[in-house]
């Protein structure tokens, strides 16, 4: 078989899908208001998503849903708290709904793909 032309695991998309959208917002977030911090951070954590969503394909479920909970959770942390200081949902207030949404899912799976503590 071969899985170069497979489609990646259904747990992989979801972390695709985001760090996909985070990219673009951020890189949006430059042209639109010339910020660099925007196109950093949505570089940044889209591309720990997309990695983590690479590893998931490469059957390393465990390390890659852990990486994204990472990265979700400091987005919903962080976005949250910009959120609830200016009371904007746009962009601070979405990038916290679907981080909290990335952060409940990969959690759970996290949780799924742990390792026994035998192994």
């Amino acid at each position: 078989i071969n899985t170069r032309t497979m489609a990646p695991p259904g747990s992989a998309h979801l972390n695709f899908t985001l760090g996909g959208l985070v990219m673009i917002g951020g890189v949006m977030g430059y042209v639109k208001k010339k910020s660099a911090i925007s196109a950093a951070a949505g570089l940044t954590f889209g591309g720990l998503l997309i990695g983590s969503g690479i590893l998931i394909s490469q059957g390393e479920s465990y390390k890659g849903h852990a990486l994204a909970s990472g990265a979700t959770g400091v987005m919903t942390v962080a976005m949250g708290q910009r959120f609830l200081s200016t009371g904007k949902f746009m962009p601070a207030g979405m990038v916290a709904t679907i981080g909290a949404a990335g952060l409940a899912y990969n959690v759970k799976k996290t949780l799924e793909w742990m390792p026994d503590k035998d192994d």
